[in-house]
């Protein structure tokens, strides 16, 4: 057989829906964790599609505490907060799912219409946490996922101790000389229009078998940031992420609905900022070299004066701030959940000189050298019962 003949037969073989990959690849990456997990699916029942599956991972679930529970972003998975979950897992229980539409979890065909697709999300977590049986917890969103953890805090404030923003995606609205702010070449912006219609991760599905390395190619710093936990073995992170998006574009297309621009929303949270509960405190974590506008947050925090809003930038971090500094994400972290703990209805005017020292750091810097990490996990799939 030619190297011709074999390149197109590799391309034809390849199956794009290798859940079992996807499986092994996360096992993979979570089997670095000091602390044991439990892994199962979730039945929420025909939400968006006839028999919707949520894939849901938890540590420390005897912990008295009150829960986090864990929203990723975009073409994302469980297994990416993997330097995160041992540290937050400390104090507390933690849950991360694979949002609806994406990783292990079922992908339903979702609404074409921006509001519709977000409240199907919404609605999604909801019947999730009923399903857990969860009271009250402190929700995590890193981009994608923030902007779905703010929504759903509009929409279930009751259920929301703490909400916490990680460079979150969709909250200012798109400037009118958005364009123009940035020389961009003719053609650049012919191939932007034509490909408009198209999905975001489209590419990583057309290149087939290929990808991995695609993902490799443009984005090495992605596989960079887990080499602390991964050490030698950081081709297992673009594997999972490839896995992730190689599957139908479920969750992608209702993110695809959602956006104007592939930076900016068609409804952007800080237009109904009014209607989340004053009651909610929230943290906002930036980084530093982000493409995402942080203005927003300190437009959050100048309309709720009477709240307890905290933002900060992270020296050093990009958009992926939970993985490029985790240390320091880490610490943020966990002193938002435990001023919350602390104090049952936090404000902007009840926090203690030595709470305020907490929010007021200007940064904190990460160790230089990460902690040996052992092995200690649990693969387990189990279903759980429908609650009533």
């Amino acid at each position: 057989m030619s190297s011709t003949d074999s390149w197109i037969w590799g391309w034809f073989s390849w199956s794009a829906s290798s859940s079992t990959m996807l499986r092994a690849a996360e096992k993979k990456i979570l089997s670095c964790l000091k602390t044991a997990y439990r892994g199962w699916y979730v039945d929420i029942g025909p939400v968006v599609g006839t028999a919707d599956k949520i894939w849901t991972i938890s540590l420390n679930e005897e912990s008295p505490k009150t829960p986090i529970v864990l929203l990723h972003g975009l073409g994302a998975g469980v297994a990416l907060w993997c330097l995160n979950l041992d540290t937050l897992a400390s104090q507390r229980p933690v849950y991360a799912i694979d949002i609806l539409g994406f990783g292990r979890s079922s992908r339903p065909v979702f609404s074409s219409k921006a509001q519709e697709a977000e409240n199907q999300l919404v609605q999604s977590v909801e019947e999730w946490r009923r399903e857990m049986q969860l009271e009250k917890f402190v929700l995590l969103g890193h981009s994608m996922g923030g902007f779905l953890a703010a929504s759903y805090a509009i929409q279930y404030p009751e259920r929301v101790k703490h909400l916490i923003l990680a460079d979150p995606w969709g909250f200012p609205e798109k400037p009118a000389d958005a364009v123009s702010r940035v020389h961009i070449p003719l053609w650049v912006k012919a191939i932007a229009y034509l490909v408009q219609p198209l999905n975001p991760l489209w590419a990583v599905r057309v290149a087939g078998p290929f990808g991995q390395w695609l993902i490799e190619t443009t984005r090495p710093d992605i596989v960079k940031k887990f080499a602390p936990l991964l050490k030698d073995d950081v081709s297992i992170i673009s594997q999972y992420i490839h896995q992730c998006n190689a599957q139908t574009p479920s969750g992608e297309s209702a993110f695809h609905a959602m956006m104007q621009g592939f930076g900016w929303a068609k409804n952007p949270i800080v237009k109904r900022m009014d209607k989340l509960n004053q009651d909610i405190p929230i943290t906002l974590l930036y980084g530093s070299r982000s493409w995402v506008d942080n203005t927003a947050g300190e437009t959050i925090k100048q309309t709720r004066s009477s709240s307890y809003v905290h933002v900060q930038v992270i020296t050093g971090a990009g958009h992926h701030v939970y993985a490029d500094k985790s240390d320091t994400f880490n610490k943020h972290v966990v002193d938002a959940c435990t001023l919350s703990d602390s104090i049952s209805n936090l404000t902007s005017s009840n926090i203690r000189p030595s709470q305020k020292s907490i929010t007021e750091s200007n940064s904190v810097q990460p160790d230089d050298e990460d902690e040996p990490r052992g092995i200690n996990e649990q693969g387990i799939d189990t279903s759980r019962p429908r609650s009533c």
